[in-house]
């Protein structure tokens, strides 16, 4: 029985004592995502710390890692956090506890006990999404001699190693090819466009700096396919709210939107099912969404993928090799192939070759400098 059927199989009750004892995060879910569950259980509290985790000596490094609100199952964002650490522990014989808040105001509380734990000793804490900046200013100060990697924000402190993406630089792709695409007939999988179609849409999740620059660089992308197709826009104002994008969804379908781009998490789930309710499109974020909802694999254009994966694994990797840079900051974008997009599974080879090469020559440009993309709406 590897470890993490170990953890599966024992269960919070028979783990409970243990993760008191510690100090980190008790009670909640195992280590294992389900891509396809729409989202963690209600009432979850965070990770688990396990026999295996407090026992085992010979591990290169303990890692805690705090996911953003919305948890894990989204097929998005935290589900590729945990990708980079799954890898680390695959790779760098790491071992890995996690925690997955359902609230904001959780993430210190999760920070802390990370940070304090003795059974084990963190060497690294991990904070997915920018949410956790403020509570990790704090947490920082607190525990100056803790490691911490932040996700998609900037916290200055001697003890934390940044990390940002270019976000717009990948949705300005993604604007480009729905444009183009919304601009003509064009059908494949469960999805078509009617070709006299003057705007698409995008749903965020909430709104923030962060989240505008996917609009920005998704609207930029739009204009420069089409001078005549607009942007609608909605913020459902959560990363979890199911129904709430696919209302927010189906809304923009019902005015002529042909395709929907969602920068939602969990949220975007809802603007899949109304694509597929409406025989319309959509475009997903943070991975290869046609993958990790492979139902809606036939409404799927791409996705806008981010490798959070990468960032999480590269600090991980920095921890074991000793030469962790708090206070560093690292922005990965289309050159640092921090930010891609990925066409659909299932219709990516049914895309207009015009199209592909127009977004693939766009890519080019701006890694040269010749697109300079906006990080902020216009």
């Amino acid at each position: 029985m590897d470890r993490r059927t170990f953890v599966k199989a024992t269960g919070v009750a028979g783990i409970a004592g243990l993760a008191g004892c510690s100090g980190g995060p008790s009670g909640g879910s195992t280590a294992e995502s389900t891509t396809e569950s729409g989202g963690s259980d209600s009432g979850d509290e965070g990770g688990e710390t396990t026999a295996a985790e407090t026992t085992t000596s010979d591990v290169a490094a303990n890692v805690g890692m705090v996911y953003a609100t919305g948890g894990l199952g989204d097929g998005s964002f935290n589900d590729q956090a945990q990708q980079g650490a799954l890898q680390a522990e695959e790779e760098l014989s790491i071992s890995f506890n996690e925690a997955q808040p359902d609230e904001v105001a959780q993430f210190k509380t999760f920070q802390q006990q990370f940070a304090q734990s003795t059974d084990p000793n963190y060497d690294l804490v991990c904070a997915i999404g920018f949410l956790q900046a403020d509570a990790l200013s704090q947490t920082s100060e607190s525990y100056p001699d803790q490691n911490f990697m932040l996700v998609d924000s900037v916290v200055e402190a001697p003890n934390v190693a940044s990390y940002t993406f270019k976000e717009h630089e990948g949705s300005y792709l993604a604007g480009l090819m729905a444009s183009l695409l919304t601009t003509r007939d064009f059908s494949a999988g469960a999805g078509s466009t009617t070709g006299d179609s003057t705007s698409v849409g995008f749903v965020g999740g909430v709104e923030s700096d962060l989240i505008k620059k996917f609009q920005a660089g998704f609207e930029a992308g739009v204009s420069a396919g089409s001078g005549d197709v607009d942007v609608l826009t909605n913020y459902v104002g959560g990363f979890n709210d199911v129904a709430g994008g696919k209302e927010a969804a189906t809304a923009m379908y019902n005015s002529g939107a042909d395709i929907v781009y969602h920068a939602a998490g969990n949220t975007g789930t809802g603007v899949f099912q109304a694509a597929q309710e409406q025989g319309k499109f959509a475009i997903g974020v943070d991975r290869d969404q046609s993958i990790t909802k492979p139902s809606y694999a036939d409404v799927i254009l791409g996705s806008m993928v981010k490798r959070v994966d990468t960032a999480v694994y590269n600090a991980i990797e920095s921890v074991v090799n000793d030469n962790f840079q708090g206070g560093s900051v690292v922005s990965l974008g289309l050159e640092q192939d921090g930010v891609a997009l990925i066409e659909g599974d299932q219709l990516g080879s049914e895309l207009p070759q015009d199209v592909t090469d127009e977004v693939a020559s766009a890519r080019e440009s701006i890694i040269a400098g010749d697109i300079s993309v906006p990080s902020t709406p216009q």
